[in-house]
């Protein structure tokens, strides 16, 4: 199952996808709702789609497939952290705590916008990039779970555009916090969310066997496959519910696959990658069996804020 969420005529819907087009569901469910029926039920609120509306996903507004209360986002890619520290501050290795443990960051769960939206650049910056992703969303909350366990909380999948002001990520990080207002700005997750047993026929152990593109105004500039992940999902969410609660609608993020980022070609000194993104430019990413986003990046909504007295707080010590 493909389960989406649009506007229609300003209204809020829910549908399924079915080859190519959105088919809606009865009125008064939730998206967690319909995710944790049985697989009977499910099959047979699916074959009752459409009555009402029928008709091309290019012709709605996707909003977020999910509205969590949290959101985390991980460095699951052993190639992506070890091309990204050739640039970096160190000798270059990737940090031994990385193969300890999954790390991840907190996201802004009120910035997410869905997978043909358009995207405002944050103001303040002037290196903005993309990140490629997979994202997993849970069905129920989770609790010192095991990795084992962790599959029985699964609702589904979708893809994540983990949008970076990079200039403001660098500045910030380098005081030992960070990333925040780097990474605090936007997030796309979409298309749709499509469940585990639409991806069976790609399981591969405790991988799916996806692949991972992306492109910028139609040229591919990277691309993984999620099989490649160094850290599961089951693990990364066994390793959040540590002492801890992850809650039902909670989104968490592979981390960027190898070469889904701009930033990564910078750092292998890629001289034909762009050095930043820009109003206008159209960055599109497709996973197998989760689709396509697309989504343009358009002129700040805001104006910047400068911090004034607090922006300069050192000058009182200089």
């Amino acid at each position: 199952m493909q389960i989406v969420r649009y506007l229609h005529n300003k209204f809020e819907h829910l549908g399924v996808i079915s080859h190519g087009r959105i088919l809606d569901l009865p009125e008064g469910m939730t998206v967690l709702q319909v995710l944790n029926l049985p697989r009977p039920e499910r099959d047979y609120l699916e074959g009752q789609a459409g009555k009402h509306f029928n008709a091309p996903m290019d012709s709605v507004v996707l909003l977020p497939p999910v509205e969590p209360k949290a959101m985390r986002d991980y460095v699951g890619f052993e190639g992506h952290i070890a091309g990204m520290k050739k640039s970096e501050p160190g000798d270059g290795s990737v940090p031994k705590h990385w193969y300890e443990a999954p790390v991840f960051y907190f996201m802004n769960p009120h910035t997410i916008y869905g997978g043909n939206a358009d995207v405002p650049a944050p103001a303040y910056t002037q290196k903005l990039d993309y990140e490629l992703e997979v994202a997993v969303i849970l069905k129920k909350p989770a609790i010192n779970i095991t990795p084992e366990e962790a599959e029985d909380y699964i609702a589904g999948y979708c893809i994540l555009n983990d949008w970076s002001a990079r200039d403001a990520q660098k500045a910030e990080m380098s005081v030992g916090l960070g990333p925040s207002k780097g990474k605090d700005f936007a997030t796309t997750l979409g298309p749709w969310i499509t469940t585990p047993d639409s991806l069976e026929k790609y399981r591969e152990g405790d991988r799916y066997n996806l692949e991972m593109s992306v492109s910028l105004n139609g040229v591919r500039l990277g691309g993984d496959n999620l099989k490649n992940q160094s850290w599961s999902f089951a693990q990364m969410i066994s390793h959040a519910s540590r002492s801890s609660y992850v809650g039902a609608g909670d989104v968490l993020g592979s981390g960027t696959a190898h070469t889904g980022c701009l930033a990564e070609l910078w750092s292998a000194g890629n001289t034909d990658a762009p050095s930043t993104l820009k109003p206008g430019d159209i960055v599109e990413m497709t996973v197998t069996g989760l689709g396509t986003i697309r989504n343009r990046v358009v002129a700040p909504l805001y104006e910047d804020v400068a911090l004034g007295s607090v922006q300069r707080l050192n000058s009182n010590h200089e």
